[in-house]
């Protein structure tokens, strides 16, 4: 069979520090920053529409690569760096459903996504895709250091005893930080993330209305939640008025400000952060 060599990351795909996954980042440029050359045989798919689905067919498997050389599909199922896109329904199925036409590995990047934050365990759940990798990091330990490669087993076995180790992963401390965590997520929060990421959204929808000429669309699931404005520069002065006023959000993307409270944030918690915001969005609207 012929060696597979190739790897497809989607844009938004894995930001981190790591020289292997620096070559996958596509959300921003100051990323590549101090890293070149950058590892071959990566490229980058269009993201989050069905139709753009026959780029794999079109283009990549009949003018780039052949399909029996890719080795792994790497996908955000909502994008996290690249602005908090959440895909159209069938496009992660329709993926799933070329990686096993050609035997590629479909890896799901829940980095941001998973650990709860959509309120399902993973991000993917919400479309019923099961991965055969799942990466995650950040929130699965409550910020403790650490990450996690979850995999079905013949593809973690086939690797062979020593043939992967890392000496900063799996520390007794952080991993007794994740099982807490793990039980925690269990027995109530990510129902929380969907119970409050509900009662977000419906605190946000309105901006779209009362601020037509600066917020262009408000979009989530759970409290992974996305404030897309019309330019960066007042996603950069709604952030800085939300700071003001002691609320802390960050921006995504080219202009968006990303909302994304712990998981156990509670109800009084998000009816203040919505007025904050709200009249952050406010100042920055009547200034516009």
């Amino acid at each position: 069979m012929t060696k597979r060599e190739y790897l497809v990351a989607f844009l938004g795909g894995f930001h981190g520090r790591t020289y292997g996954s620096i070559s996958l980042t596509a959300s921003k440029a100051k990323y590549h920053e101090g890293f070149g050359p950058l590892l071959p045989g990566i490229y980058h798919a269009p993201f989050g529409h069905v139709a753009d689905l026959r780029w794999f067919d079109e283009v990549l498997f009949d003018k780039l690569v052949p399909a029996r050389e890719v080795a792994a599909i790497i996908v955000e199922p909502i994008q996290g760096e690249g602005g908090y896109v959440i895909p159209e329904d069938g496009f992660l199925e329709g993926l799933r459903e070329i990686c096993d036409r050609h035997g590629i590995l479909f890896v799901a990047d829940e980095i941001q996504s998973g650990a709860g934050r959509t309120g399902r365990m993973w991000a993917v759940d919400h479309w019923g895709v099961r991965p055969d990798i799942v990466l995650t990091a950040k929130g699965i330990a409550s910020g403790m250091p650490l990450g996690a490669l979850v995999a079905r087993a013949e593809l973690l076995e086939a690797w062979g005893p020593g043939a992967h180790g890392s000496t900063y992963g799996g520390n007794p401390l952080a991993c007794a930080a994740a099982l807490e965590t793990i039980a925690l997520l269990e027995t109530g929060l990510v129902e929380n993330a969907e119970v409050r990421g509900h009662q977000a959204l419906a605190g946000l929808a309105p901006l779209r209305s009362r601020f037509p000429e600066i917020v262009r669309d408000v979009r989530g699931k759970g409290l992974m939640i996305g404030i897309e404005l019309d330019t960066r520069e007042h996603a950069d002065a709604v952030q800085w008025a939300a700071f003001q006023r002691g609320l802390l959000v960050l921006e995504a993307g080219r202009s968006v400000v990303r909302m994304s409270p712990a998981l156990t944030v509670s109800s009084d918690e998000i009816e203040t952060a919505l007025r904050l915001f709200s009249e952050a969005v406010a100042e920055v609207a009547s200034a516009a």
